[in-house]
Parts: structure tokens; C-alpha cells; sequence
């Protein structure tokens, strides 16, 4: 049979199939098998697959089925069945000319790959469908591949050598956000396409294919379909409990919740909570993000195969088809494979979430619902976790505070399940309850009112106001910019620099042997702005100044986002708590100008704290050379690119660093669960500029200069060591509150901060160590 007669009846409708979005595998719910259900998240539904385009998708479908049973479409591929495929939590370990794993699967040959590129709008099909142009027409090396696409929604799309069947790469189903195709009579139409969520979802990309058989795209297309089909029948988990028996078994969990902003420039930071630690502070019209963390505290551990759904409501005690479903991003263990974190976008502005888009009336607070379904592998039905919580919209110009040290709201859950039958030597369990900690403590209440004695209320009694607790280091966190430094110095110690710096200026490109004994002991404030700019290699800096001059002219897109840090970046400080004052001006001058330099990192939150300090030690447009030479030379900027992978090395290496030097430390934060980008990311973006003392501020900036930023780390080490006997005292919400407020406060004290510092010359971390424990 010819081929094109054989496929013709499905290329009259194949613009049907011309896109296919994963919002739509995975959250379109459906009644029955045809019916488009408004019921979104209700108990009795079904996940499936709507297809977006014209004509009958009832029709459509009975076409595609119809055509495989062509025999000269189905040349193109052919059925296997084989092992179930490999975990999607497990991080793949495969490398070209790896044998292919094991799955069910559809196998598609005759395909050339023409590469991939990164698209900032993963489910838009006029941008896809440009980016196939494009890679069509100037493909210089196209490869030939055979596509495996899996049979079910937890399997991985894999890409093979058509010769010998390895694989070349792979792609898990749930990573897939968007499939589109060539549109009819355009050179594309034998084109197909899939946008997937590259690294962790705040990278796109893009991966485009020929097939030689053009009529065989839709074939293609269909099976992508396929593979997001999943029966999703859930059990109205918070309805009442059914009696506790015997033999059911109790498991553990706690489920925590962060939400996150688009703070202006395409980035998303976690953000504040108000006084009473619970309520999160949202603003109104900004895209935002959910974030869940699923941890296992006891029983038997069960794997989390999946998350299919992430659901949001405004209010409380809602009803499940009030419940609207949210764009999944991402899922999958977290690095030390402790928990399972799912992360959704959520856009406020659409109908259903105006409730939570509107500005709340001061001192008041309203409810919002979070739900997150969750497959478990040895769990019959899915289990639904619900997390209800306090929101207040606040205005647009109210001050929201430094993100970093703000806590997740956390829930723990007690899920009881009964063994129902061993199927090849596994367990399987049947749901008899799941009941949070708050509904157990609220059905103790309502069962014994009044009861409560002096050493049973603890878990009920709610938690102090942030705040407004009793005076003394565990009070309010001290402001940016606090602490008097003295210029004052001894007459010898200004002899001994005065003779450094005139040998210095005789040979600048040389720093002078007893300089990094002499900025161990600290620089004297009067001469930290000559000492920082030579140290910083600006002495030759016309160019820069020049250029910033020309910079402070034009337009910056991130001027919103620095408008809102200015007036919160060193308010305890005379010369920039004015606003529209002086220091606020040429604050926001040499961040905009920077933001305009550096295009690719722009401004960053947390940079106008380094030019503040920067800003009282010289003029702006020195300030503003010094503050390049930082992010550039001295790698700070890499810790802003590529998702903060930098970053996220960096806190690698400082908790191998406190396994080796403070290992008791090390296990009880691990024993909690505290990991260093909870309390240390400040650190390292700021170089704790935002919330120490400016004794301390300026002296770690003295050493950064002369030794790097290896620094950090010495300085980071030195402030666990000083504070561990306190930490080991504590747990996850003590040592993060502890980390906030009392640390800070102690080197308000000129002596304590000398110690400190002391101890962080003596740490000698150097970049050789650093090194080593990335590539341990």
C-alpha cells in the first residue's frame, strides 16, 4: 500500500494533534472518557488528555487508532514489551553507549534529530514552532536517531543510536512541558518538537526532529498522548476517619510549604512571613511559585513515585472541586534524597485566585488551601496532603524583608495504611486514614476541653510572635548598616601603613609582602578607601569611571526592583536612611549603572548592600569600579548564574568543611534536618553585608579584597564554631531564628567581632581545599 494513501485520512485533521501541552497530560481532568469535566480536582475524576486544535477530538482519536493498524505507517516503529522502567527519583548515571534500560515503550526509527536550543516560553507554539524553523533550515550536523517514547506517565523519552541501540539521552515523561508539530504546507510540516524543564525548571529547552515519513508526526504525537493517560481516582483523605484497627500501620510525614515571588527580574525569591510566624506576606498582581517538600520521618520507608497534581484555593476547609489545579515545573528527591520536592507556577491574576490578589486590610489576614497529590509505589489509591494557611496581601510599597532567613510552613501527617496483599514479594497497602498533627491536637481539644495541664499544652499554645518577644538577644534582627567603627587608630599602627602604601605607589602592580599579615589585624578606617581600591587593582580605573558616567544615563529593566532594595539597604545608617537623601541617590545610581553593565546578571538582590559599604568609603564612581572588580574578578557574579549552581557548590563545600571541622555540629544539623542554604545563602550573596555589624562588615571586606573569597568560608566556619555549644541545643525553628537574631547581635560588641575575626584568620581555608571538596 502506498504511503500516503495509507495515511491520508488523519493529514486532513492533523493541525488536531499540532500541539500538545503537558499542563493538559497531566491537570485536565475529565468525567468518564469523552466529557471535558469543569470539576477540577473532585474525587471521581480522571486525569487524561485534552488535544488542542479543530475538529473531533472523539473522531480524531478513533483516526489515530485506526491508522495502527496500517502496516506503512507502522514500519516506522514498533511495540516492545519489556522490564518497568527505572525510578524517575534516582539521577540518570548513563552515558552514550549505555545499553537502554528496560521499559514499555514505542520505538520510532527514520528520525533525524536537528538540535535543541532554550526557549523562555516553554508552552508558547509561536515560539516553538519559530525555533523549528530555525534549527530546520540551519541544522549543519543532523543526526540520525530512533525515539523510544514510554507507554505511561512515569517512564523517560529516550533518544538512541539507531545502529546499536545505546542510548544518547533521556528525558523523563514529567520534565516534558509542551509537544508541538510543523503546521501543514510549511517546509516545517515534517517537524515535531517537545520543550522540556532543563537542570530545575527555570531553564527551557527545546529538542526538534524530522521524520521522514511526514505523515507519521501525528503517529508520533499521539503516543506522547498516550503517555501522560492516568487513572487519578483519589479518596476524600479529609473526610472523617474511619476507627483505627489493629493491624493498620502509622507512617509518618512532614510536608512543608514555601512560596516563592518573581522579584522583578525573572528570578523567584521565598517571601516574608508577618510577626505572628504564620502568615506569608504575598503582593498583589506578581507571578509567583509553589514549593512542597515531602519528608519521611518513620516506618518503613515508601517511595514517592510521582507527584500528578498541585491545587490551590483561597479560604479554608474547601471543597475538592473548589480546589484549582497549578502548572507543575518540576518533582523529584532533593540532593541528600531526604525528601521529594514539587515545585508549581502560580499566576494570582487569573479569576480564580483573586481572593488572594487583592490588598488585605491592615492587621487582617484571610485563609488559602494547598494541596499536593502523591503517587506511592506501594500505596494503592494516590494520597492527598493538605496544607491550609494564613496570607496577607500587603500593598506594593510596603517593606517585605530580606527572604533568606524566612521558614517554610510546616505540617507533619500521620498516615495510616493496612497490608492488603503481597503481589511478587511486595507489600501492598490500602489508605485507612491520614490525619494531620493540627486536626490531632484539635480533636484532643474538642474531646477534653479544658484539661490541658502545665506540661501537656506545648503543641497547642501557638508560638510567640516573631517579634515581640521578651527583650534581649532573641528580640527583633538587627538593621543593615548598625554599628559605629571608629576612625580613630594608633599612632604606630598609621606609621607602619603609611610606610606600606608609599612603597606600594612605587610598584602598584606588586602588593607589598607584609600587606595580608597587615589586613589580618584589620585596615584602619581611614585608609579602607585608598587600601580597597589598590588591594582591588582600581588604581588604573579611568575606563571604568568614564563608563559609569555614561552608564548612570540609561535606562535599567531591573529599575523597579532596585527602587524597592534602596530604601530598605542600610536604614540604621545616617547616610542612607534619608529617603531620596544623598546615599540613597548615588545608591541607586551605581546599582542601576551596574545592572545596565553586567546584562547578563543585571541587578541582583542583596548587590546594594556590597555598594553601600562600598559607597562609604569612596566616590560613587570609584565605588562603582570596586564593586566590578567584585563581581568579576573576584567570581562573585558566578554565584548568580546558571539557576545559583555556584551557589548551591558553595554550600557543598561548607558542609564538608563543618563535617571536618566541627562534626558534631554537622550531625545535629543533619539530625534535623538544616542544611546550609538555609541559613548561610545571605552569606555568600552579601558577604555578610546585610545583617552583621559594620565593624565586622568592613573588616571581613579587608580580607576578601587581599585573599578572595575563600574568606567566607573561614569567616562562616568561625561564626558555627563560636556559636556551637547554643546550636546543638536546638532544633530546626531555634537554630534558623537563632542564625537570624541573636548572631548578628553579638558582634555589635568592637571585642567579639575581633575574636571572630581572630578565629576566621586562623581557619585557613584556602582554594587547593575548596577545590577538593568539589570534587569529593
Amino acid at each position: 500500500m502506498d504511503d500516503k494513501a495509507s495515511v491520508g485520512k488523519i493529514s486532513v485533521s492533523s493541525d488536531s494533534v499540532s500541539t500538545l501541552n503537558s499542563e493538559d497530560f497531566v491537570l485536565v481532568t475529565r468525567l468518564g472518557d469523552e466529557t471535558p469535566s469543569t470539576n477540577n480536582g473532585s474525587d471521581d475524576e480522571k486525569t487524561g488528555l485534552k488535544i488542542v486544535g479543530n475538529g473531533s477530538e472523539q473522531q480524531l482519536q478513533q483516526e489515530l487508532e485506526d491508522v495502527l493498524m496500517d502496516p506503512s505507517v507502522t514500519e516506522l516503529f514498533h511495540l516492545e514489551s519489556l522490564f518497568p522502567s527505572l525510578l524517575l527519583d534516582e539521577p540518570s548515571d548513563l552515558s552514550p553507549g549505555t545499553p537502554v534500560p528496560d521499559e514499555d515503550s514505542v520505538v520510532f526509527s527514520k528520525l533525524t534529530y536537528l538540535g535543541c536550543a532554550s526557549v523562555n516560553a516553554p508552552r508558547s507554539e509561536v515560539e516553538a514552532l519559530r525555533m523549528v524553523s530555525i534549527l530546520r533550515s540551519q541544522c549543519q550536523m543532523p543526526l540520525d536517531v530512533t525515539l523510544s517514547v514510554p507507554g505511561v506517565s512515569e517512564g523517560t523519552v529516550r533518544l538512541l543510536d539507531p545502529q546499536t541501540s545505546t542510548e544518547i539521552a533521556n528525558y523523563p515523561i514529567y520534565k516534558i512541558l509542551f509537544c508541538v508539530r510543523g503546521h501543514d504546507s510549511t517546509p516545517e510540516s515534517d517537524c515535531f518538537a517537545f520543550t522540556e524543564s532543563h537542570y530545575n525548571s527555570e531553564i527551557f529547552r527545546i529538542h526538534v526532529f524530522r521524520c521522514e515519513i511526514q505523515e507519521a508526526v501525528s503517529r508520533i504525537l499521539y503516543s506522547f498522548a498516550t503517555a501522560f493517560r492516568r487513572s487519578a481516582n483519589k479518596v476524600p483523605l479529609a473526610a472523617k476517619a474511619p476507627p483505627l484497627t489493629p493491624d493498620s500501620d502509622v507512617f509518618s510525614f512532614t510536608v512543608s510549604l514555601e512560596i516563592k515571588e518573581d522579584d522583578g527580574k525573572g528570578t523567584f525569591s521565598a517571601v516574608s512571613k508577618d510577626k505572628d510566624r504564620q502568615s506569608f506576606k504575598l503582593r498583589p498582581g506578581m507571578d509567583k511559585k509553589i514549593v512542597i517538600y515531602v519528608q519521611q520521618t518513620s516506618n518503613k520507608e515508601l517511595a514517592i513515585e510521582r507527584c500528578f497534581g498541585l491545587l490551590l484555593s483561597p479560604g479554608k476547609n474547601v471543597k475538592n472541586s473548589d480546589m484549582h489545579l497549578l502548572d507543575l515545573e518540576s518533582m523529584g528527591k532533593s540532593s541528600d534524597g531526604k525528601s521529594y520536592i514539587i515545585t508549581g507556577s502560580w499566576n494570582p491574576n487569573t479569576p480564580q485566585f483573586q481572593a488572594v490578589n487583592e490588598e488585605t486590610p491592615k492587621d487582617k489576614f484571610m485563609y488559602m488551601t494547598t494541596a499536593v497529590d502523591l503517587v506511592i509505589t506501594e500505596v494503592e489509591e494516590p494520597v492527598r496532603f493538605l496544607l491550609e494557611t494564613r496570607v496577607r496581601v500587603c500593598s506594593p510599597n510596603d517593606r517585605l524583608f530580606w527572604p533568606f532567613s524566612k521558614r517554610s510552613y510546616t505540617e507533619t501527617f500521620y498516615l495510616k495504611l493496612r497490608p492488603e496483599r503481597k503481589s511478587n514479594s511486595d507489600t501492598l497497602y490500602e489508605v485507612v486514614s491520614l490525619e494531620s498533627e493540627t486536626e490531632r491536637e484539635r480533636r484532643k481539644t474538642t474531646a477534653s476541653p479544658g484539661i490541658l495541664s502545665s506540661g501537656s499544652h506545648s503543641s497547642m499554645v501557638p508560638s510567640p510572635p516573631e517579634d515581640d518577644e521578651e527583650e534581649g538577644e532573641w528580640s527583633s534582627p538587627l538593621l543593615s548598616g548598625s554599628g559605629d567603627v571608629s576612625k580613630e587608630c594608633g599612632e604606630k599602627i598609621l606609621e607602619t601603613w603609611g610606610d606600606l602604601l608609599s612603597k606600594w605607589h612605587l610598584n602598584l602592580a606588586v602588593r607589598p609582602k607584609p600587606l595580608p599579615a597587615l589586613v589580618r589585624s584589620g585596615v584602619p578606617e581611614a585608609l579602607r578607601g585608598e587600601v580597597w581600591q589598590l588591594l582591588a587593582g582600581c588604581h588604573n580605573n579611568d575606563h571604568l569611571v568614564e563608563e559609569y558616567r555614561t552608564l548612570i544615563t540609561k535606562e535599567s529593566p531591573q529599575d523597579s526592583a532596585i527602587t524597592r532594595d534602596i530604601n530598605r539597604t542600610f536604614p540604621a545608617h545616617d547616610y542612607f536612611k534619608d529617603t531620596g537623601g544623598d546615599g540613597q541617590d548615588s545608591l541607586y545610581k551605581i546599582c542601576k549603572a551596574y545592572s545596565v553593565y553586567d546584562e547578563e546578571i543585571g541587578y541582583c538582590q542583596g548587590q546594594s548592600f556590597l555598594a553601600a559599604v562600598l559607597l562609604l568609603h569612596m566616590p560613587e564612581e570609584q565605588a562603582f569600579s570596586v564593586l566590578v572588580k567584585i563581581m568579576f574578578e573576584y567570581g562573585l557574579r558566578e554565584l548568580f548564574k546558571q539557576n545559583f549552581e555556584d551557589l548551591h557548590c558553595k554550600f557543598f563545600q561548607l558542609e564538608r568543611l563543618m563535617q571536618e571541622y566541627i562534626p558534631d555540629l554537622y550531625a545535629h544539623f543533619l539530625n534535623v534536618g538544616l542544611e546550609a542554604h538555609m541559613y548561610a545563602s545571605q552569606w555568600f550573596l552579601t558577604l555578610f553585608t546585610a545583617k552583621f555589624p559594620l565593624y565586622m562588615v568592613f573588616h571581613i571586606i579587608d580580607l576578601l579584597l587581599c585573599e578572595g573569597i575563600s574568606v567566607i568560608f573561614n569567616v562562616a566556619l568561625a561564626l558555627l564554631k563560636t556559636s556551637k555549644d547554643d546550636l546543638l541545643q536546638m532544633d530546626f525553628e531555634g537554630a534558623l531564628k537563632f542564625f537570624r537574631v541573636p548572631v548578628p547581635k553579638r558582634y555589635r560588641s568592637e571585642e567579639n567581632a575581633k575574636k571572630l575575626m581572630e578565629l576566621a584568620c586562623s581557619m585557613k581555608v584556602t582554594g587547593i581545599l575548596l577545590d577538593f571538596y568539589q570534587l569529593k
